[in-house]
C-alpha cells in the first residue's frame, strides 16, 4: 500500500507535481506554511464507497486561513484522510493527485475545493482499513516544507457491494411457489475483485406493479459463498429485489428489481 501526499512546487513556472512523502519526513525538517484548515467536508458528508478496481474521486470543500503576510501563491494545500493516532505517523493515508483550488474570501481566508483520489488497483487500501478515517490537511511551500493538520473530522471509507436477484419461474401461476435467488458480494481490495459476503442478513422486498414502493417480505441470510435463496407465494404482478442495509465496513446496496408476471 502506498502512503502518498500531493504537494506542489509553486515557484514561477514550476508545474504542479505529486511527491511521495514518507511518514517519518513529516516530523522532521523546517516547519511549513502557517495555515489552518476548517469547515472540511468530505464527499458532501456521505461515506466514500470504493469498489474493487475503479478509481474513486472524492470531492472535498474546506476553508483555509493564513497570515496576511503569507501570499496564497507561495504555497499549496489540500485535504487528506488518514488512519492512526497522529497524522504525522499514519497507518493509512489518502490524498489528492493535485492541490486544491481556492478563491479569496478576505486577506487571510480562502474558500477551497479539492479531491481525494483513491486507486484500488494500486493497493491504496487494505480490506482491514475499511471503516472510519480521520480528516486532515497538508500544506507545502516552494521549498517543500510541510505543515500537517490532523483531527479535523471523520469520514467513512467502505468496501463497495453488489447484489443480484433472479425470481423464477416466469411467468408463474397465482398461488404457486416462486423461488428467488441472488448473490451478495463486496470489493476485495487485496485481490481487486468482488467476493461473496457470507453470513449477512438481506431483505427480500416486493414492489407491486404500478407502484414505486418496495416493502420487505422476509429476511434471508447469505450462505458461505454469499448466495441467497428463498421461496414465496406468487400473488400479483410486481418486482422482487434483495436489499442489503450495509455494515460498518461495507456499503448498502439494492439489486435492480426482477419483474414477475403472475397468471
Amino acid at each position: 500500500m502506498r502512503i502518498r501526499a500531493t504537494v506542489a512546487a509553486v515557484s514561477g513556472a514550476l508545474a504542479l507535481s505529486a511527491l511521495a512523502v514518507p511518514a517519518a519526513h513529516a516530523a522532521a525538517g523546517t516547519a511549513g506554511p502557517a495555515v489552518t484548515f476548517s469547515n472540511v467536508k468530505v464527499a458532501q458528508g456521505k461515506s466514500i464507497v470504493v469498489g474493487a478496481k475503479a478509481k474513486v474521486v472524492v470531492p472535498v470543500t474546506y476553508t483555509l486561513t493564513h497570515p496576511a503576510s503569507l501570499k496564497p501563491g507561495s504555497f499549496a494545500a489540500g485535504p487528506v484522510i488518514y488512519l492512526g493516532d497522529k497524522i504525522t505517523a499514519p497507518t493509512g493515508f489518502q490524498a489528492g493527485d493535485e492541490p486544491g483550488a481556492c478563491k479569496t474570501v478576505s486577506a487571510t481566508v480562502l474558500s477551497c475545493t479539492a479531491s481525494l483520489d483513491i486507486y484500488p488497483t494500486d493497493h491504496d487500501l487494505l480490506n482491514s482499513q475499511a471503516g472510519t478515517w480521520k480528516v486532515g490537511g497538508l500544506a507545502v511551500d516552494a521549498a517543500k516544507h510541510l505543515t500537517w493538520r490532523g483531527d479535523l473530522g471523520y469520514t467513512k471509507v467502505l468496501r463497495g457491494a453488489a447484489l443480484t436477484v433472479d425470481a423464477s419461474p416466469e411467468p408463474v401461476k397465482k398461488g404457486a411457489a416462486l423461488t428467488v435467488k441472488g448473490t451478495l458480494s463486496r470489493a476485495d481490495w487485496s485481490a481487486n475483485k468482488n467476493t461473496g459476503f457470507a453470513g449477512q442478513s438481506v431483505a427480500l422486498q416486493f414492489c407491486k406493479a404500478g407502484s414505486r414502493t418496495y416493502t420487505t417480505v422476509k429476511t434471508v441470510k447469505t450462505d458461505g459463498a454469499g448466495n441467497l435463496k428463498t421461496t414465496v407465494t406468487a400473488s400479483v404482478d410486481g418486482y422482487y429485489r434483495y436489499s442489503f442495509a450495509g455494515v460498518a465496513t461495507t456499503a448498502a446496496v439494492s439489486a435492480a428489481g426482477d419483474y414477475v408476471d403472475v397468471k
